[in-house]
């Protein structure tokens, strides 16, 4: 067994709240220089960048995931991680016909752009991607399990969005069996306040800047039975590691 850090929640420049520097490829490149050697990029909304991003994570060794940060109708952020990048693009379509429209202001909200695989702006976003979808908290995963993925509620630890804040407890009726803390040293309050003994608490940076990627072992990491050089069986074996919580 190695032990590989992985950060499944980060954030490219098509996020509205996301910093220009984050391309796809300064983001493979942190993540080679931080140790991290398996990441996920999980936009606002949209899984555009994800094919740049799989293209830039290659170049540097770093095993990619395509994700999604989905925002439920309740205004609650999730986790939507998929197997292959197929996936993520089929699920991403999907949510593409379940966001509400609304005009980006991008004097307000900040350019979205869209980047080929060399970091080159091809396309701009136009409409807001951080809004609430039509997808309900308790729909979120089943629709991504449709799509072969695994979706859990996001930094149950943040007032911002965060399912906790929002319904005043955690959504045991949901099912969720993972969750994403922000921060390692709330770990134990909320597994005592909540009653999340039986969930298994995921750590990730939701970086939006190049510099809130966190380094060494700041990062939390899984025991694989893999080597990281056959990307496929990687993302396999991090996929059952995840879905044997």
């Amino acid at each position: 067994m190695s032990r590989y850090f992985y950060d499944f929640h980060v954030h490219s420049c098509l996020s509205p709240c996301g910093d220009a520097d984050n391309t796809p490829n300064n983001l493979a490149g942190m993540a080679f220089l931080n140790g991290v050697r398996i990441m996920a990029l999980t936009d606002h909304n949209t899984s555009k960048n994800c094919p740049a991003f799989f293209a830039a994570a290659r170049r540097y060794g770093i095993v990619p995931i395509g994700g999604m940060e989905l925002t439920t109708a309740e205004d609650i952020h999730a986790v939507c991680l998929f197997e292959t990048l197929d996936d993520a693009m089929a699920f991403n379509e999907e949510i593409d016909t379940r966001r509400i429209r609304v005009k980006n202001r991008e004097d307000i909200f900040g350019e979205q752009l869209i980047l080929d695989d060399e970091d080159n702006v091809i396309e701009h976003e136009e409409n807001l991607l951080i809004n609430a979808t039509t997808v309900s908290l308790d729909e979120a995963p089943l629709l991504a399990a449709k799509y072969g993925g695994i979706c859990y509620p996001a930094h149950i630890d943040r007032p911002a969005n965060g399912a906790i804040e929002i319904l005043g407890d955690f959504p045991h009726y949901v099912g969720f069996h993972i969750a994403e803390l922000h921060d390692k040293s709330n770990r134990d309050s909320y597994v005592s306040t909540y009653g999340l003994e039986g969930i298994r608490l995921l750590f990730s940076s939701d970086a939006h800047y190049l510099d809130q990627l966190r380094e060494g072992e700041d990062n939390d990491w899984l025991e694989l039975d893999v080597d990281l050089e056959d990307e496929e069986l990687v993302r396999k074996k991090v996929f059952e590691n995840l879905r044997s919580s």
